[in-house]
């Protein structure tokens, strides 16, 4: 894959009443995509302490390529469809890096 790499954090708000299945689904989501899209380089999900439902979301792909095929697979379809009416508020914020490392 060619191109820049893209980094978002997604800030989402969840229903409290759905939160159990929301992070069940949204567990299975990031496990798939990292295991399957070479072009998904980190999902790293978060909630505010003391604020469960609210959640963020790192997400760094390869290229914005990467990042619209993601878009396209099973595995985030079905996240998709089944959390959209558990998620209250979506926000999705382009970052630039300043650094970023980790462990393998």
């Amino acid at each position: 894959m060619s191109g820049k790499p893209v980094v978002r954090m997604a800030e989402l708000e969840i229903d409290p009443d759905s939160l159990d299945a929301y992070r069940a689904l949204l567990a299975e989501e990031i496990d798939a995509s990292v295991a399957l899209e070479d072009g998904v380089l980190a999902l790293n999900a978060v909630s505010i302490r003391n604020r469960p439902t609210s959640i963020r979301i790192l997400e760094v792909y390869a290229s914005r390529e990467a990042y619209e095929a993601h878009l396209q697979t099973p595995h985030f379809l079905k996240y998709k469809n089944e959390t959209a009416g558990m998620v209250t508020s979506l926000t999705l914020v382009d970052v630039d890096p300043i650094a970023m490392r980790s462990k393998a």
